[in-house]
């Protein structure tokens, strides 16, 4: 890894930044208070919210008049709501009364967001804020107003209260809400145990060959560069759902990547380390170990944004190594970031680079994996917060175990330098979609010079990276692409596998990808199962032919280091 590091800035570079963030946090406050709610929209509002108060306030004092009968009821189509679905909420006419207002209160408040006018971004943070506000406030969240909580504690006699507390302080300690029993998982033990061995190791990575499940591989090698915002054992959780062992039991000679979680001595690493001490090294080594011209490669995530620059910065300097290229839930153009887009703006990445960045006091820092974790749980705040806050605190329970989720909670750091980079170049500004506009490790890049056959895979319910963002990959790409969209969200969408015969995917007949992702999907055709099968199909056309699978791992210049899973994917953030 390059040993050369940008140095401290000086006090006129501090200060042109810290008036560059003035001027821009400036521009953010003109437009939130630019925002208007008009009269007419404010007034059928309020008119409507009087109504239905008072009809809740009506049926609230019935049923205090019938004691008997509403003791006997069942929730109420208001109360359908998971969160008060409890019998306790339905029998007490004062929690049941109050649930409902809340849920008045909430549709009210949504729809006052609703119905601003201004800045369509602006409006976006508003209806997030006030979406985050209404979820918090919940009554199911607080021991005092949450009936079914308060009915645990008696049954048990107050151990309820007393685990809860005793977990709240455990996750307290530990940095985060507990999503599952931690206790149950053991990287290498219970999760990520397809076999093989580290052959490669340097300050940023380490690669991973796996042990061929079959007599006869095809001579192409595959490599795969996972996201390094996470472990990448989500491709490798069980035996039966691992994509790993999967591509490996369809005969390809797999390597992977384990990134390294970034500790103090890599806070000052760049971008462009990342790309030529990582994904450009993995990929000459693969080469040096299989002997093979050509590498199959697949990204997932930022991992596929990862390994296209890299595939262009070789295609600058002459090389193209790729023989196909696989992208999972991938952007190359930023145009359409989804929810994301609400936390990135000029301001928020000044911020970062003036605390993380190169030009920051201490030349870097890290940026915490908690803190990631963190913001994209609150993506879905009932389903990733709020649902484990009343569990586990409120009621004292364990929750279940779960892999999926003991992954989620296993966070990485990320090195300052490389991630505001990252923010800027490419979720801010856009740049990389553009042919010559960005210069990494000293190279023009241009995606469409990559070349190479590409299979783009997207979630249709992924609210991290929109499908249709994805899609527009197909545009930037001039090599043929396949253009795959499957169901569910970022993460289930692309862990299905075959066997479980779960959820769907849309393929175009004819393979092509116009320019409009609503024109493509008009004319695609839902099919059942999973999206695997289509992949392996497509990817034994870019194989080779099959030769005897090699008995050792690695070669002589390198030699198996340890075991998989490795030494980088435990490392904890």
């Amino acid at each position: 890894m390059s040993s050369k590091r940008i140095p401290v800035p000086s006090k006129a570079d501090s200060e042109q930044a810290a008036r560059a963030f003035g001027s821009t946090v400036g521009e953010v406050w003109k437009a939130a208070s630019g925002l208007t709610l008009p009269l007419p929209a404010l007034s059928e509002v309020q008119s409507e919210y009087l109504k239905q108060a008072t009809e809740l306030w009506n049926q609230s004092l019935q049923r205090l008049q019938a004691p008997a009968a509403a003791n006997d009821a069942k929730p109420s189509a208001a109360l359908t709501d998971r969160r008060f679905v409890a019998q306790e909420w339905a029998s007490n006419p004062s929690s049941a009364y109050l649930a409902q207002m809340y849920l008045l209160n909430a549709r009210t408040l949504l729809q006052m967001a609703e119905q601003l006018e201004g800045d369509e971004k602006t409006k976006q943070r508003i209806r997030f804020a006030v979406q985050q506000w209404i979820e918090a406030a919940s009554p199911s969240n607080y021991l005092a107003l949450n009936p079914e909580a308060q009915r645990r504690a008696l049954e048990t006699r107050g151990e309820s209260i007393s685990l809860g507390l005793r977990r709240l302080w455990d996750d307290i300690q530990q940095g985060h809400v507990s999503q599952t029993d931690e206790s149950v998982f053991e990287v290498g033990r219970n999760v990520a145990t397809t076999e093989g061995s580290v052959v490669f190791e340097n300050e940023l990575f380490q690669l991973i060959e796996y042990t061929p499940l079959t007599a006869k591989v095809y001579e192409t090698p595959m490599l795969f560069v996972p996201p390094c915002i996470n472990k990448y054992y989500i491709l490798d959780l069980q035996p039966e759902n691992s994509f790993i062992r999967y591509t490996v039991s369809q005969g390809h000679r797999l390597f992977v990547m384990s990134w390294r979680n970034a500790d103090d001595n890599m806070a000052q690493v760049t971008w462009d380390e990342y790309i030529q001490d990582a994904a450009i090294r993995a990929i000459g080594v693969v080469k040096d170990i299989t002997g093979a011209p050509k590498v199959n490669t697949l990204g997932f995530c930022i991992g596929g944004t990862i390994l296209a620059t890299a595939l262009a910065v070789l295609a600058a300097r002459g090389e193209k190594p790729a023989a196909s290229m696989t992208l999972l839930t991938t952007l190359l153009d930023f145009s359409d970031t989804g929810v994301l887009d609400l936390f990135i703006d000029e301001a928020m990445v000044q911020v970062r680079e003036m605390t993380l960045g190169p030009n920051s006091p201490s030349g870097g820092g890290l940026l915490k994996g908690h803190e990631l974790a963190s913001t994209f749980s609150f993506l879905r705040p009932n389903d990733l917060v709020w649902n484990y806050v009343v569990g586990n605190y409120l009621k004292g329970e364990t929750p279940p175990p779960f892999d999926l989720l003991y992954w989620n909670s296993d966070s990485t750091n990320l090195p300052g330098p490389m991630f505001v980079w990252y923010l800027r170049n490419t979720y801010l500004e856009n740049k990389l979609i553009e042919p010559g506009r960005l210069s990494v490790c000293g190279e023009a890049v241009d995606l469409g010079a990559i070349g190479a056959p590409a299979y783009v895979y997207a979630s249709r319910e992924d609210h991290i990276v929109p499908w249709q963002g994805a899609y527009r990959s197909t545009q930037a790409l001039k090599g043929k692409t396949r253009f795959m969209l499957g169901a569910s969200g970022h993460i289930a969408g692309v862990i299905n596998p075959p066997a479980k015969n779960k959820r769907s995917h849309w393929i175009a007949g004819n393979g092509a990808v116009p320019g409009d992702p609503t024109q493509w999907f008009a004319k695609a055709k839902e099919q059942p199962g999973s999206w695997w099968t289509d992949w392996a199909a497509w990817l034994q056309g870019h194989a080779g032919k099959q030769i005897a699978a090699p008995k050792s791992l690695g070669n002589r210049k390198y030699k198996a280091i340890e075991p998989a899973p490795g030494r980088y994917v435990k490392q904890k953030a």
